[in-house]
């Protein structure tokens, strides 16, 4: 005997209902589209991207059974599915790391990587990458060789310093040293350079995972020569001092000079180690940037210095450690030099631009020529860019060129600005945070990474290059209608 037919209305209201018209996973896949896209971009990808589209309308329509259960079409079509689906294929097979327009003035940029690398670095490492190449291979000897032999002697060269080394961070190189020379004994270090920089670096956690033990000096604001002097004792085994990098601390305030640091390591026989942080080879000066320069440290006697290779240098990220032969190899016998060396692409970036600064072509280096970069140069593009500008927005959006500051960034010269002249927009339609998020998240082209001042966008040109202005002025066109 069958069963009673179930009312119309009770039907209406089975949870199961909507469900059971969601098509299956081989229904979607033979769309002609993703059939088409099965064969471009792998059927495995298109399939887990079809399971994943389906299974998350079913768990929408299972956590709403109001909507599963009400009349009308509350599973979309196949050809919405289709949609659905071929946009998900895009978003897995977009890369996540992805070309940006600076226009922030922050040349060092932690979070947008830091120093852009010079043309001449670029190409040695497509030439490097696709082909082999003599990374640890003595073409003179036909033996094994040593991979920081490329880099070695300009380094040397260019920090005034017997010897050098590379490893993959400054973090990484500041953790070597200290394990190498002092492990298991006291490194005496200044109470005012026990400096916290980047993403949680600490000089004193550095330094206990390397084993050393802390020995602190002085006062905050002043320490002396005398309370060097006064630690040091059979334990001792380094005289450390830290670049602040990203801080000062002015007014009542002393330290030893380096070399009179240096002229007490010689006297008792314990070495200077200086960490510089940013590691600056060419005097910034006549830009208005005073930062201490490598080869000054090596030349006050300092026994081993260590500084970045992406920050003021302006090449690719790297710890680079310079200073006394005997020293630097003692640190290259430690077998944690293979855990943290660099690998072919940094080395052919760090010596193309090594060599940058062996021929004294600093512009060639784009970090460096951005610091050098006159106010005058920046108000010039910067008129010029704003007039083509306005012809090409709706009207009501007000642009003008002020004067302004760019800033080093990367943890460098804290309490130093460069002069520049910025573009600043304000638009009667849209708020400037929806600007800045529309640049930020744009449907097409390269993200535009822009600052807000005054409720009002603001774009420094210091940091954008010449070829990217079209680029940027058309991103502005699309976020500003």
């Amino acid at each position: 005997m069958r069963p009673p037919a179930q009312p119309a209305a009770r039907m209406e209201k089975d949870p199961n209902s909507r469900l059971r018209e969601i098509p299956s996973v081989d229904e979607v896949l033979g769309r002609p589209r993703l059939q088409a896209l099965a064969e471009t971009a792998g059927r495995g990808v298109v399939t887990e991207a079809a399971r994943g589209v389906l299974a998350e309308l079913r768990a929408r329509l299972k956590e709403s059974p109001e909507t599963a259960s009400a009349p009308g079409p509350a599973v979309p079509g196949l050809e919405a599915i289709e949609a659905r689906v071929l946009a998900e294929v895009e978003a897995r097979l977009a890369a996540s790391l992805r070309r940006v327009i600076n226009a922030t003035g922050v040349i060092l940029h932690t979070n947008l990587g830091r120093a852009p690398l010079a043309a001449a670095g670029i190409a040695r490492i497509a030439e490097t990458a696709g082909r082999y190449s003599n990374l640890e291979y003595d073409l003179e000897t036909g033996s094994r060789g040593k991979r920081d032999t490329h880099t070695a002697r300009l380094l040397a060269e260019m920090a005034g310093a017997e010897a050098a080394i590379v490893v993959n961070n400054n973090a990484a190189a500041v953790f070597l040293v200290l394990n190498t020379l002092a492990k298991g004994a006291e490194v005496v270090v200044s109470r005012g350079e026990l400096i916290e920089i980047g993403d949680g670096f600490r000089i004193p956690e550095i330094m206990a995972e390397s084993g050393a033990v802390l020995r602190e000096v002085g006062t905050t604001n002043r320490t002396r020569l005398r309370d060097y002097e006064r630690a040091i004792c059979d334990r001792t085994r380094l005289l450390l001092r830290v670049h602040p990098s990203n801080f000062r601390i002015t007014g009542f305030t002393e330290r030893p000079s380096l070399e009179e640091l240096a002229a007490l390591g010689r006297r008792t026989q314990v070495p200077v180690y200086e960490d510089l942080g940013s590691g600056c080879l060419a005097d910034l000066t006549a830009s208005g940037i005073a930062e201490p320069l490598a080869n000054q440290s090596c030349r006050a006697g300092v026994a081993v210095v260590s500084f970045s290779g992406d920050k003021l240098l302006g090449g690719p990220q790297a710890g680079i450690i310079a200073g006394q032969k005997e020293i630097v190899e003692r640190i290259r016998r430690n077998p944690l030099f293979r855990a943290l060396r660099v690998d072919k692409l940094t080395i052919a970036a760090l010596e193309e631009t090594l060599r940058a600064y062996q021929r004294g072509a600093l512009d060639e280096i784009p970090a460096v020529r951005m610091i050098r970069l006159p106010a005058q140069e920046i108000s010039r593009r910067a008129e010029q860019f704003a007039g083509q500008l306005r012809a090409a927005l709706p009207d009501g959006v007000a642009i003008e060129v002020r004067a302004g500051f760019s800033v080093i960034g990367g943890g460098s010269t804290p309490d130093q600005q460069l002069p520049t002249y910025l573009v600043s927009i304000a638009s009667p339609q849209h708020s400037a945070a929806a600007i800045e998020e529309r640049l930020r998240k744009p449907a097409a082209g390269a993200p535009v990474i822009a600052r807000i001042a005054d409720d009002r966008l603001v774009l420094d040109l210091r940091t954008v290059f010449p070829d990217e202005e079209a680029a940027l002025a058309t991103a502005l066109a699309t976020a500003l209608r």
